[in-house]
């Protein structure tokens, strides 16, 4: 296969969203299909909007994600520079060709006039085209005045990877400005200029820019360029799947997924899968599967819907693999996460913890909240064990016996590892003569007053003997004095 050059090419205008992310694995997987090169190019021609430290979030936001590049910031190339607000020279010098074939030509019209004729094409009911309003004497192109192509309207036809043979007509072509007033390019002119200085062979991008593939197509044409491989990208979804994710719907930066807990791993699966699957009914893709699985011409021509519970569901399921591939790496990513009453505990004693607790997290922000009573004495809430539907027929001498009779036997383990008390909660329950969910709900809840924990003889294990026993004497004793 011919060895592919692609681009991400974001603007540094503020946080990193779903939308441009998978605008970014796309082609990079393409590229790492063909041992080819993926480059991250800055597009920064709108200082308007420009946000300081939004590349570094840029480039912060692809290492997290293992989005490596070849070519741009902080790693150079060959086809330096990646900023395109440094790249006025070669602008300007494929500027000129333009002009030289008579292709462009320098506009002074003050933006007035030109609201005029937009104004003045809205009340014939008509589409407002420049180029029916172009000026007939044009000055001498130089710093200052803005600089237009010169369409030259007719039909083109082109393949797009994923909506097939479409065809542009001549009213989708226009005298758009190459060229702004302050001396920087339009996108609709660098974009196409820097992918065929880069070498870029694939073009991949939201369908948003469809309709203005006739004045890209005009200008390939008018540079003699050779085109690259175009592929449109379909909408990502809001939540109810009838518009397009916006932040009135709860979109994100991606950042702020990461700081939820989210892995890299699984917001790449998630994002790759948004629109485009194998055929099977696989759901979980290492980024070496979607290398070796994703065909552009799979993608589908209909909107994806963003759904954040399939993203923590496929979160957890990304939990467990990589546990079992590597725990330790994955407790490493578990900095931050654990609730303030872990301070001060060692990293052996996390571990024990994360060890049973990992297969009940969807994000790593869950430990937050599953973990507390780990590393300090829950509050008692005796309600939690009256209205427990297991619980609420036994009177407070019954519940008090059950406990004691529990503490009697588990104070005379000598041995506290979790083999030995799943067998002495065996011994507990069989001489209780009450039911597992019993007997079990309420020792569980007497040591944690969490909502659900995990395995009982697990928990027991690494609270440690004496925090059980005064655990359950703390709720013996409440239960006395209510």
């Amino acid at each position: 296969m011919k060895k592919a050059v692609t681009r991400f090419a974001p603007s540094p205008t503020g946080y990193i969203h779903i939308g441009n992310v998978r605008s970014a694995i796309y082609p990079y997987l393409v590229a790492r299909q063909t041992d080819g090169d993926f480059i991250l190019r800055i597009e920064d021609t709108d200082q308007a909007r420009f946000v300081e430290g939004a590349t570094e979030l840029i480039m912060d936001t692809l290492k997290w994600l293992g989005l490596d590049w070849n070519e741009g910031p902080g790693v150079g190339g060959p086809h330096a520079p990646y900023f395109q607000t440094e790249r006025a020279e070669i602008y300007k010098e494929w500027a000129e060709k333009l002009i030289a074939a008579g292709r462009a030509y320098a506009d002074s019209t003050p933006s007035e006039t030109i609201n005029k004729y937009r104004e003045e094409a809205n009340r014939a009911k008509k589409p407002f085209l420049y180029r029916d309003y172009r000026p007939e004497n044009t000055p001498k192109w130089e710093a200052g005045i803005p600089l237009r192509f010169k369409a030259e309207p007719k039909d083109y036809d082109y393949h797009d990877e994923v909506y097939g043979d479409l065809h542009m007509g001549p009213e989708t072509q226009d005298d758009f400005i190459l060229i702004k007033a302050d001396g920087l390019p339009t996108y609709n002119f660098a974009h196409i200029v820097d992918d065929a200085t880069m070498g870029v062979t694939h073009v991949m991008r939201g369908q948003e820019y469809l309709p203005s593939m006739g004045n890209y197509l005009a200008l390939y044409d008018a540079l003699e360029l050779e085109r690259p491989i175009f592929a449109q990208l379909p909408h990502i979804l809001g939540p109810t799947g009838n518009k397009k994710l916006g932040k009135r719907d709860g979109a994100k930066s991606v950042t702020d997924y990461r700081d939820d807990g989210i892995l890299g791993e699984a917001m790449v699966n998630f994002l790759a899968c948004l629109g485009w699957n194998d055929g099977t009914e696989k759901e979980l893709y290492s980024m070496e599967d979607l290398v070796r699985e994703f065909k552009l011409n799979r993608v589908q021509r209909a909107g994806a819907r963003f759904d954040e519970n399939k993203l923590n569901w496929l979160n957890g399921q990304w939990i467990r693999r990589l546990f079992t591939e590597d725990a330790q790496a994955l407790y490493a990513r578990t900095e931050g996460f654990w609730p303030e009453s872990a301070s001060g505990f060692k990293d052996a004693e996390k571990y024990a913890v994360f060890e049973i607790i990992y297969d009940r997290l969807k994000t790593l922000s869950d430990l937050q909240t599953m973990t507390d009573y780990f590393f300090v004495a829950p509050r008692i809430d005796q309600d939690m064990i009256f209205e427990n539907k297991f619980l609420k027929k036994f009177s407070e001498q019954e519940l008090m016996e059950m406990l004691r009779k529990s503490v009697d036997k588990l104070d005379q383990v000598s041995e506290w590892n979790a083999e030995v008390l799943q067998g002495e909660l065996n011994r507990i329950l069989a001489e209780s003569g009450k039911k597992p969910a019993e007997i079990f709900s309420l020792i569980r809840i007497s040591l944690s007053f969490a909502p659900f924990s995990p395995a009982l003889h697990d928990t027991m294990k690494v609270l440690g003997k004496n925090v059980t026993l005064a655990r359950l004497n703390a709720v013996i004793t409440a239960l006395a004095n209510n």
